[in-house]
């Protein structure tokens, strides 16, 4: 009897010992350690030619290089300002400011499809923000005006894929994916671009928010409008896997997009619904926080991941918990953002020696067969934005200046 008594108390006192042990906190420093020795084996790897690392199919050990029209092409440099950020390190600023340069035509050609946020907000963009150099702000002023040539007032959005109008038959068609574009022109508009750049923004997100989301707030990939009239002819998908179906990608940018339009206008229209596509999207995640490719694909548990998904929203989710009033709410929306960048930072999904990426498991455009299972630049990209982002919370910090002065960086050398 005794020593079932000793037991007992044994294993009272082990269990309360577990319950009272802290869960182990998240390391942000040594994964962003992590992503500047990855990026260095991609710069040591690099060919001599400006070309721009896209993807790494599964298995492989190099990148899949593309030139500067690529809709990509500004997320690795954007990837560099960030770690330029972290490190102050002059080599990694040099290189940023090299890649950056080289999508410098998009700023003097005609628009061929909405991309041009992504590719010259993410790299001049950042670049502007750390640096203020004067020739990156005339670059992301031409491009945000040839960016407005694809605005039509009828319809009240950005056109999308030029090329779809002929080969889809899709009169006037704009993509969620659109939506990032738009900070592109809030900030031109802010630089001595014209007002009406952020008028167009702002009609953007407001057309968008009003024929793009069904009735539980999951979006649909494109719409497709009436040139003329300006009415809604259908929403559809493109990469996810039906009309009806919420594509994880796709409600991301909803998230990441919303909650960024809100940051500019202040309209709390905005905010609220950056809270009610973030819900849907919060409310159907498995328990390891990061989306299968889409949430209705059929045989969900075999279907692949998108590790894409889950570091654009965990990005979103940082700023968008410092614009919650509720507490409660914001201390959710950062925990969760915590819990993905976890995930994504163990070894289920960080490349490691695998290949010089970040991370693993991202799907591209899978009704296409394309890009399902790799490594993609824009995981990267918005991974290391997001613990660039959580850094600087941490620290009490904006989440969009800075992370270090000008003057702690020549400090640091």
């Amino acid at each position: 009897m005794k020593k079932i008594l000793i037991f007992a108390m044994t294993m009272t006192i082990a269990m309360a010992s577990c319950q009272n042990k802290k869960p182990k906190a998240f390391d942000i420093d040594k994964n962003l350690a992590y992503c500047v020795t990855q990026a260095n084996k991609t710069l040591a790897a690099a060919p001599d030619s400006l070309a721009i690392p896209r993807n790494i199919a599964p298995g492989a050990k190099t990148w899949n290089y593309v030139g500067y029209e690529d809709w990509t092409s500004g997320f690795w440099p954007g990837t560099l300002w960030y770690l330029y950020e972290y490190t102050g390190d002059s080599v990694l600023k040099k290189q940023a400011d090299k890649y950056s340069r080289f999508l410098t035509p998009l700023s003097i050609r005609s628009a061929t499809d909405h991309d041009l946020g992504f590719q010259v907000y993410c790299s001049f963009g950042n670049g502007l923000r750390l640096t203020q150099d004067k020739d990156y702000k005339n670059i992301i002023l031409k491009t945000a005006d040839t960016l407005a040539t694809l605005f039509n007032p009828k319809v009240g959005t950005i056109l999308s894929w030029p090329g779809m109008v002929k080969e889809k038959n899709w009169p006037h068609n704009t993509i969620i994916d659109n939506m990032i574009n738009l900070e592109m022109l809030f900030e031109a508009s802010k630089m001595g671009g014209s007002k009406s750049l952020y008028d167009m923004a702002v009609k953007h997100a407001e057309t968008t928010m009003n024929n793009h989301f069904k009735k539980d707030y999951s979006v649909y990939h494109v719409v497709v409008y009436d040139t003329v009239t300006g009415k809604k002819i259908k929403g559809m998908t493109h990469q996810g896997y039906a009309d009806n179906s919420m594509w994880a990608r796709g409600q991301g940018w909803a998230i990441y997009g919303y909650t960024m339009v809100y940051r500019e206008t202040k309209d709390p229209k905005f905010l609220d619904f950056a809270h009610k596509v973030t819900k849907v999207y919060l409310d159907r995640l498995p328990k390891d926080l990061i989306p299968y490719w889409d949430f209705d694909a059929p045989n969900l548990t075999k279907e692949p991941r998108d590790a894409s998904a889950a570091a654009l929203v965990a990005s979103g989710l940082i700023e968008l918990s410092t614009y919650t009033k509720d507490k409660a709410l914001a201390k959710t929306y950062l925990d969760k953002a915590e819990a993905m960048l976890a995930e994504l930072s163990s070894s289920r999904y960080q490349s490691g020696n695998a290949n010089p990426s970040f991370l693993l498991h991202s799907t591209g455009h899978y009704p296409n067969k394309s890009e399902i299972d790799y490594s993609i630049i824009y995981a990267d990209y918005y991974y290391v934005e997001a613990l660039v982002r959580l850094k600087k919370l941490k620290s009490g910090k904006d989440i969009l200046a800075p992370l270090q002065s000008n003057k702690a960086i020549v400090a640091k050398k």
